[in-house]
């Protein structure tokens, strides 16, 4: 199984990403589970449908986990994508890494990727920070490649440097390693020069590039995928290239 976590600034396009990808991975035949890992629950916002997800949290809120069952907690969405939703504290309250650490192990005590022979997984988690509870995915054995989405502004530069080092840190005890960068493009000058220099600095390959797109925008107002709503644009192809790719540095990884 192939196991990923998708860090990046704020805002940079993590989510959009994440879910195009995992339609794009359908397409090549995977059975794929997309984890939101951010209190905001917006991760799999685009693949629901319409579909009420409740977070793994807010579950186990309300029954004894030994009464609870697999489907209460990942539901079925935009083209076969299984859909989990971790939760977190309401805002101010409490520390969302560890909700992060409680959600993903009750999803793993559900033997939700043997039920559903998940052949790839996606942890999306929330913004920059990889302490803690949020380094969860890559400290645990959940997630093996972790890919940094960013662009070529300087916060974006600078947060994907900080989640380099962190990750490079947890290589050393045998954890996650780092699997590629993703540069999602906000047109900024010199933007994919900036971005080359940042994979030479950190070590890490360009998995791949992704436009600057009304098409992205446009989908993301009607709360949906690109694959979904434009499956034969120029966008949709790079998607499709992009799954490409990860899956074959993933598989390269493995082959070390």
């Amino acid at each position: 199984m192939i196991k990923l976590a998708f860090y990046g600034k704020g805002g940079i396009g993590k989510s959009t990403t994440a879910s195009n990808l995992s339609l794009a991975f359908r397409e090549m035949g995977l059975n794929v589970l997309q984890v939101g890992c951010d209190p905001k629950e917006d991760s799999t916002l685009l693949l629901r449908n319409g579909k009420t997800l409740p977070s793994v949290l807010d579950v186990l809120k309300v029954k004894d986990p030994d009464a609870i069952t697999l489907d209460e907690l990942v539901i079925k969405g935009v083209g076969g994508v299984m859909l989990a939703e971790a939760g977190g504290p309401p805002p101010g309250l409490g520390c969302a890494g560890r909700s992060i650490v409680v959600a993903l192990n009750e999803l793993k005590r559900q033997n939700v990727f043997e039920e559903y022979k998940i052949d790839v997984v996606i942890y999306d988690v929330l913004g920059d920070v990889v302490c803690g509870g949020f380094s969860m995915p890559i400290r645990e054995g959940f997630a093996e490649d972790v890919f940094i989405v960013t662009s070529g502004e300087n916060m974006a530069l600078h947060a994907a440097r900080n989640i380099s080092l962190a990750v490079d840190n947890f290589k050393d005890r045998g954890y996650a390693h780092l699997g590629g960068v993703i540069l999602n493009k906000r047109n900024v000058d010199k933007e994919e020069e900036k971005v080359e220099q940042l994979c030479k600095d950190i070590a890490s390959p360009l998995a791949g590039k992704l436009s600057f797109s009304k098409t992205v925008q446009r989908c993301d107002e009607l709360e949906k995928t690109v694959m979904e709503v434009e499956p034969n644009s120029q966008m949709a192809q790079e998607y499709r290239t992009l799954a490409k790719a990860v899956i074959n540095l993933c598989k390269k990884e493995e082959q070390c």
